[in-house]
């Protein structure tokens, strides 16, 4: 393993202290540096938090800022925060309008969250709940309940956090959230393994002529391994999936994520973004707003991930809003 670190056991913290002495428009609570919040929450607005291991960066905490979220628990890398840091969150983020919580579909996250928000509900803080779902590699059509949320949850929160700044109430904002869920689809590649720091070896394996169709961000296991493939084979392979269920025709309009996981160059994703295009363009489709780059990472893990939300009358002017977080910057559409 080759890192740059201090004590393993203090990744997560010592990273956290660079962040806050990077960006002070964030800060923490409660005197813990894993209840990562906005410096000036503002006043009467629905709060919105998320949360969730570390080792994902720019995912959760990335995306704190401006018109997006205002608080993030941050749990060990690959790990779950506590309910009681969310509950911390919560406190400090609610400015009378309520909360959302939106997070990935984990076990030890929705055990959590659920408790973090029964803990709102005694101090009289109103919260309610959107997790991400949108893995279509982890689970067959009919059981969505049982996807995982990897990097299509962007959309949600962006969804969220301009419905949040306009003004909406609680109960829209969360139904704008949901509509966004309901209308994002991922699927992933992986290349290689990633290394957990603590654990100072690589988690799994692939070969290094190999590939995994639809590998989770933690190393779940996917749909297939198979040989490595030119890249237009590996996009339209994925695609076809996403097309499957988010049928795309002539006049539809989407926003796209082409996501790397922590080791693969960009240009490598803007081939893979070049063959996408291609594909939305021969069904007659517009692809209206795109983003290339790293937002949801497994580490050092060799791969990528592909994203598409179909865009509506009520969708379109949430996601093309401007936002502004220490990790991502959108300024117009």
């Amino acid at each position: 393993m080759k890192k740059f670190l201090n004590d393993p056991a203090n990744f997560v913290d010592e990273m956290l202290e660079g962040i806050y002495r990077a960006h002070p428009q964030v800060t923490y609570v409660n005197d813990d540096k894993r209840c990562l919040v906005v410096a000036k929450p503002k006043d009467g607005k629905v709060g919105i938090a998320t949360g969730g291991g570390s080792g994902h960066l720019p995912l959760f905490l990335g995306y704190v800022g401006d018109n997006m979220l205002d608080g993030c628990a941050v749990g060990g890398v690959f790990q779950s925060p506590s309910a009681d840091q969310m509950h911390e969150v919560t406190k400090y983020i609610d400015q009378g309008a309520g909360v959302l919580y939106i997070y990935g579909n984990y076990t030890g996250d929705i055990i959590n969250f659920d408790m973090a928000a029964e803990l709102a509900d005694i101090d009289g803080i109103t919260v309610k709940q959107v997790v991400g779902n949108d893995d279509i590699a982890s689970s067959v059509v009919g059981e969505e309940h049982k996807r995982r949320g990897v990097a299509g949850i962007f959309f949600v929160y962006k969804a969220a956090g301009a419905a949040a700044a306009n003004g909406l109430s609680l109960d829209e904002v969360t139904r704008l959230a949901d509509k966004a869920r309901l209308n994002v689809r991922t699927i992933g590649v992986a290349l290689s393994s990633c290394v957990v720091p603590e654990i100072g070896h690589a988690t799994f394996s692939v070969g290094e002529d190999e590939m995994e169709i639809g590998m989770g961000i933690h190393g779940e296991p996917g749909i297939s391994r198979k040989k490595l493939a030119p890249a237009d084979a590996v996009v339209d392979e994925m695609t076809e999936r996403v097309f499957a269920e988010l049928p795309a025709g002539a006049g539809d309009e989407f926003a796209v994520l082409v996501n790397g996981l922590g080791g693969t160059p960009k240009e490598e994703l803007y081939i893979l973004f070049r063959r996408v295009s291609q594909l939305f363009e021969a069904r007659g489709s517009k692809v209206k707003y795109v983003w290339i780059g790293e937002f949801a990472t497994a580490m050092e893990m060799a791969g990528a991930s592909i994203s598409v939300l179909k865009l509506d009358a009520e969708l379109d002017p949430l996601i093309a809003a401007p936002v502004n977080t220490p990790f991502f910057a959108h300024y117009k559409a």
